[in-house]
């Protein structure tokens, strides 16, 4: 692996070899993350194997400097009686380390068990819970990064996330259906506030129906106040299902105003009437 030669009994032959083998280990680490990377780009549309890849070169430099070290011990002799020495009766320290280690070892099998088993990938949009939602930005040996509708970044241990309930947006299909609700008044037309409901859904760009008559629009329930309508839009993007959503009820709201369909009135505010 190393070219030169170094008298390895004298503190300065050792450090000057221990420093070259890790310049060559940074070196091809550098070389294979960057050839990993190519692959990744290439691998844009793909995002079940750009997952694995970009695990990959994630554990890339963990890898290849344990097994520099490894060689440095391996080749150096003082190290390698030394480690001798220490792992002959290392009984002890072996289960300190151990029991040290047991976190990061676990956020490493359940980061190999993500890739593997995939029930997210880089680019898939999820939801732990109601404060943890977002994009996958990435999976490293110990944590996976999720970056939120506000440009923050979520890091999470794998070993969390991998028993965690994921819902997961974009694992099978990128088309969502999308919930929007309404409410008019007792004395509302049901037909004019349907049709307005559905003219204004086609118009958004985001959404994947063409025609006003596909877009189911039904009465959901009818209470002392206001009738509940709920329109079932089919969007082709997940990511604009919430932009979709604001730009639909702002519409729907000026046509109601427009064409004077009856909004929903407090019964606090009937009683303050009469």
């Amino acid at each position: 692996m190393v070219p030169f030669h170094f008298d390895l009994t004298t503190p300065l032959g050792i450090a000057l070899y221990v420093i070259l083998v890790l310049f060559l280990a940074w070196i091809v680490s550098r070389i294979t993350r960057y050839l990993i990377l190519l692959v990744i780009k290439s691998k844009k549309s793909d995002r079940f194997g750009r997952t694995s890849i970009q695990f990959l070169r994630n554990s890339v430099k963990f890898f290849i400097g344990i097994c520099a070290l490894i060689y440095i011990v391996l080749t150096v002799p003082i190290l390698r009686s030394k480690a001798t020495i220490i792992f002959s009766g290392a009984g002890i320290i072996a289960a300190i380390l151990g029991f040290a280690a047991q976190a990061a070892l676990s956020n490493l099998i359940a980061g190999a068990f993500i890739v593997i088993f995939k029930p997210f990938r880089v680019g898939d949009y999820i939801k732990l819970d109601e404060k943890r939602v977002g994009i996958v930005e990435d999976i490293t040996l110990r944590h996976t990064v999720i970056n939120n509708f506000e440009n923050k970044r979520l890091i999470i241990p794998n070993s969390v996330i991998s028993t965690d309930s994921v819902l997961n947006h974009t694992i099978q299909d990128s088309h969502v259906l999308s919930f929007n609700n309404f409410k008019i008044g007792l004395r509302a037309d049901i037909d004019l506030a349907r049709k307005i409901i559905r003219e204004e859904a086609i118009k958004l760009p985001m959404v994947m129906d063409t025609e006003a008559e596909s877009i189911d629009v039904r009465v959901i329930d009818i209470h002392e106040s206001f009738i509940h309508i709920r329109a079932y839009v089919w969007m082709n993007e997940p990511f604009q299902e919430f932009r979709g959503k604001c730009a639909l009820k702002e519409a729907v709201h000026k046509r109601f105003i427009l064409e004077g369909v009856d909004l929903p009135i407090p019964i606090n505010k009937i009683e303050h009437i009469e």
